[in-house]
């Protein structure tokens, strides 16, 4: 159920619009720059001006006459060059809230045509720990993919696993150098298995011959040698089960593990259509496909390298035929830093070419680093690329040092205390990465994200806390929820905002941005703080009024919740303070 002010608005605009002849493109609303005058605004006479070669003012104020008589509204006005100010009644808020309240979506409504997408995210590699650059695109998808379902759509996310290529060669390749064969392979964890990549990298730069060696065992590898397949299968698990535990620890999940190895047989496939509509061309012994350059020059895709080996742009391409032909899919979203966006540019026009995935929408979403004090990636202080799981860590004993130690909080003992750290720690994490916007990095403040105040996750998990104790207190006072009426300024910009909710969430969906839904969380919380240092409950002064404010801050911890749930954050029924020892 949609209980957007918004929609309501534009509805009743486009109503207006039509009865004027007027083009309805211009009918809607927005909340207000000026919240001193209105509560919503539309602009629309301005625009129609332009068409109709009219004064916006006289335009504004038919429209504003046809507004003003109608049902919820107080108020209408014509100000500036032509500005329609809305202001609707009291009356008419505190219903919303009612409505808002008693919907199980809390006045979110769902996608018009809500349609199946794969949202292609994470992206380890195997046979590597994972870093800090895997962060970003972990938290980013795993938010988009609750988003997306809220709305309606149905998604299926992939991990999309690099475990494949030439560095399974290359580790493969190392591990028989140094023990003659591969009898030891399976008795190697993670940690042991990164070592041999790193040797393996370094040997491959210094040494043709070895790179040589690598390439000739991927071939191998790829027409399936059975004793090479082993190995691979075990160093593939391994690396699987490290990359769960790191995404685990994060609350992020995946519906599907593919890798580039289950794209193999349909790379086949995508050389053999390439052929078949003439797009494949023979160049240096490569076998590519020609890109449009237009005014930009743009690297061709190369199908088949001169070796024979497939490249990523036909993995890529193969695995975009697998989502079309098996998932259905109408929409496929990646998530990767900037440094691949030449690499999809080709990905998405040789799909076309290939004509692939007909109809469906291809976008490649970019997102910025993140970085230490010094603006550059964050790195360990060896100078080294931090690890995901050293992060998660560092996280947790931050967090540690906030709360209480185990057993001095009553029914707070290790296991209780330590799931708090877990929740506050991934909720900082999180937040600190969500709060800006995707496509620009950003500074990690380990010094600040965990804070209890400020713009971070810690503050709006508080925020429901402390809702959670009013809750508690008022149920023992016997203080029930009831109607909504607004007697106070605070109560009024408090309903407003939790009215913006269905509005919220939906531009989150159509953006791809989940930094909306971090800064409205972040804001109702302030505002929620404000209303409660002048709205008391316990001491309203009537029943009536208790009630009202009662139901009031349960919105707002109901809303709260499922903002953190749409961030993929949870939020911990009582928050501790090593200080205040309690809630």
């Amino acid at each position: 159920m949609n209980l957007s002010f918004e929609t309501e608005l534009n509805n009743l605009l486009e109503s207006i619009f039509q009865k004027l002849n007027l083009e309805t493109k211009y009918a809607n609303v927005k909340a207000s720059d000026r919240p001193d005058l209105s509560d919503f605004q539309c602009n629309g006479a301005l625009a129609l001006a332009k068409t109709l070669h009219k004064n916006p003012r006289e335009i504004a104020a038919m429209i504003a006459e046809n507004l003003q008589n109608c049902a919820g509204i107080d108020s209408v006005s014509v100000d500036g060059p032509g500005f329609i100010n809305i202001k609707l009644t009291n009356q008419a808020i505190a219903e919303n809230m009612d409505k808002i309240s008693a919907d199980a979506r809390l006045g979110c409504g769902l996608v018009d045509d809500p349609h199946r997408e794969v949202l292609d995210y994470g992206g380890p590699n195997v046979a590597k720990e994972m870093h800090v650059g895997h962060l970003r695109s972990g938290v980013i998808g795993e938010a988009i993919q609750r988003i997306e379902r809220f709305v309606g759509n149905e998604v299926t996310s992939d991990v999309h696993l690099g475990d494949w290529g030439t560095p399974m060669g290359m580790i493969l390749a190392e591990i028989i150098c140094c023990d003659g064969n591969l009898d030891k392979v399976e008795s190697y964890n993670i940690a042991q298995i990164t070592e041999f990549y790193k040797k393996a990298n370094i040997r491959c730069k210094e040494d043709e011959k070895a790179r040589e060696t690598a390439r000739k065992i991927t071939a191998a590898l790829q027409d399936g040698d059975p004793v090479l397949r082993k190995a691979w299968e075990h160093l593939r698990s391994e690396s699987v089960k490290a990359v769960e535990e790191n995404y685990q620890k994060l609350d992020v999940h995946f519906d599907l593990w593919w890798g580039e190895s289950d794209a193999h047989q349909t790379c086949g496939e995508i050389v053999a259509l390439a052929r078949r509509l003439g797009i494949a061309q023979l160049d240096e012994g490569a076998e590519i496909i020609r890109l449009e350059e237009g005014n930009k020059p743009k690297p061709p895709v190369i199908l088949v390298k001169s070796d024979g080996g497939y490249t990523y742009h036909t993995t890529d391409l193969a695995t975009i035929k697998m989502r079309v032909d098996q998932l259905n899919a109408q929409e496929i979203v990646y998530f990767t830093d900037n440094r691949q966006s030449l690499h999809f540019e080709q990905v998405f026009e040789g799909a076309e070419k290939l004509k692939i995935a007909p109809h469906v929408k291809l976008q490649h979403i970019v997102f910025g680093t993140v970085n230490g004090a010094d603006g550059k990636p964050f790195k360990t202080r060896d100078g080294g690329v931090m690890n995901l799981e050293t992060l998660i860590e560092i996280s947790k004993e931050k967090v540690r040092q906030s709360l209480p130690k185990a057993g001095e909080v009553e029914g707070y003992g290790a296991a209780e205390i330590e799931k708090l750290v877990e929740q506050i720690a991934v909720a900082a994490i999180k937040f600190q990465d969500l709060k800006n916007t995707i496509a620009s990095g950003y500074v990690f403040e380990l010094e600040d994200f965990a804070k209890f105040e400020g713009k971070t996750g810690p503050y709006i998990q508080y925020a429901v806390a402390r809702i959670n104790s009013i809750l508690r207190k008022a149920k023992a006072a016997n203080v029930c929820e009831g109607n909504v009426m607004l007697s106070m300024p605070e109560e009024r910009v408090l309903a407003l905002k939790l009215a913006q909710v269905h509005n919220v969430v939906m531009r989150a969906h159509s953006e791809k941005e989940p930094s909306i839904i971090a800064d409205y969380a972040y804001t109702l919380a302030q505002v929620f703080s404000s209303f409660y240092n002048v709205c008391s409950i316990m001491n309203a002064g009537s029943e009536i009024l208790a009630s009202s404010r009662l139901r009031l801050a349960r919105l707002v911890r109901d809303v709260l919740i499922l903002m953190l749930y749409l961030l993929g954050i949870e939020a911990p029924e009582v928050m501790l303070k090593a200080e205040n020892k309690g809630e």
